[in-house]
């Protein structure tokens, strides 16, 4: 027989998980924000030497209602085909979910590929054996996120990959990755893929790994809730300049004559997938240059942090009124330092704070 006192405090427990589940949903009812083109995510991205503290104070400042978490994958080379979690990483994760969580702000979960200890890009990993490499990713790296956090914690959505653009292009394989995930999560997922160049005179380049017409034909982009994208779009070949000229420089792109037309080509990705684009990492570097090469965190040994707003400002004016667009990912937050040059200035901060205000 249960005694009285354990029925108590049974009943006690499943009083405070019900307060704590309202008061949850009241808190991200309080943080969502909705505009005539409809809900919107105002996020931030992490590098994984972030502090909570600083994570907490940058939600404030920036008006956010969404951070993007990264759990440390360690990577040994270029090549490999192996891979861990890193445990320091995955545990203050959590710590900083759990405080998300109580004050309402949506988590997008991401693996972030950490390789050769941070010293290389994910962009230039090429496993040696592909097929050893996805069977990692599903057991050692997505299944146990989802069952220690995605699932525990209610993530608003699961990042399947990021900028893998040496085989974003198997395709057999990452429709694998999306099946394998739906099958153990419920929640949303998305992938994320990174930035693009086209050119009128380079029409060899359509063929080549990373081309947008590969992107726009990637099926994996229709099995995602909604399509990241990594937005390091090279604009201008011009080191500083108005907001204005980067706003023309989105619809047609300066550098090297390309005139790429950005805002063109992302409009249609969503509608060939009839899924919203997220900027899932939006940023410039504070320096002149940070539109010509947005992707190098010095462009040049200048430090311009007007340049830096104004690159968030054009993508604002371009951007916040679509209704196929469903936000963007301010990269980077949570720690600063004189090594932080995509940290966003105090002119960043201002627009990014009334990003989607002045559209309700």
């Amino acid at each position: 027989m249960i005694s009285i006192a354990v029925v108590l405090l049974m009943t006690i427990f499943v009083k405070v998980i019900l307060i704590d589940s309202v008061y949850v949903n009241r808190q991200y009812e309080k943080n969502k924000i909705i505009t005539p083109y409809g809900e919107k995510i105002k996020s931030g991205n992490l590098s994984v030497d972030y502090t909570i503290e600083q994570v907490m104070t940058d939600i404030e400042q920036l008006g956010l209602n969404t951070v993007n978490v990264p759990v440390q994958i360690d990577i040994d080379s270029l090549t490999a085909s192996t891979m861990t979690v890193n445990p320091e990483s995955k545990e203050k994760a959590i710590q900083l979910i759990k405080k998300l969580r109580y004050k309402g702000i949506n988590v997008i979960l991401e693996p972030y590929p950490f390789i050769q200890n941070g010293e290389l890009y994910e962009t230039q990993l090429n496993p040696s054996d592909i097929n050893e490499w996805f069977w990692n990713w599903k057991q050692i790296v997505l299944g146990p996120l989802i069952h220690d956090i995605a699932k525990p914690y209610k993530v608003y959505a699961l990042c399947l990959g990021s900028n893998y653009d040496q085989f974003e292009d198997k395709y057999g394989y990452w429709s694998d990755v999306a099946d394998f995930v739906r099958s153990n999560y419920q929640g949303r997922i998305t992938y994320k893929t990174n930035w693009w160049y086209t050119a009128e005179w380079d029409k060899q380049k359509n063929a080549k790994v990373g081309s947008y017409p590969l992107k726009l034909n990637n099926p994996i982009l229709g099995k995602v809730d909604f399509i990241s994208v990594a937005a390091y779009f090279e604009l201008t070949d011009k080191e500083t300049n108005t907001a204005e000229e980067l706003v023309s420089s989105i619809y047609r792109t300066s550098i090297f004559d390309r005139h790429q037309n950005v805002y063109a080509e992302l409009k249609n990705l969503s509608e060939q997938w009839n899924k919203p684009v997220l900027f899932g990492e939006l940023g410039f570097p504070k320096r002149n240059g940070g539109a010509v090469h947005p992707w190098n965190p010095i462009p040049s040994t200048v430090v311009n942090e007007q340049e830096q707003a104004n690159g968030f400002q054009a993508y604002k004016e371009v951007f916040a009124k679509e209704p196929w667009n469903l936000g963007f990912s301010v990269f980077a937050i949570g720690k600063i330092d004189e090594f932080k040059n995509y940290y966003p200035s105090d002119q960043s901060k201002a627009i990014i704070k009334d990003w989607y205000q002045t559209a309700q």
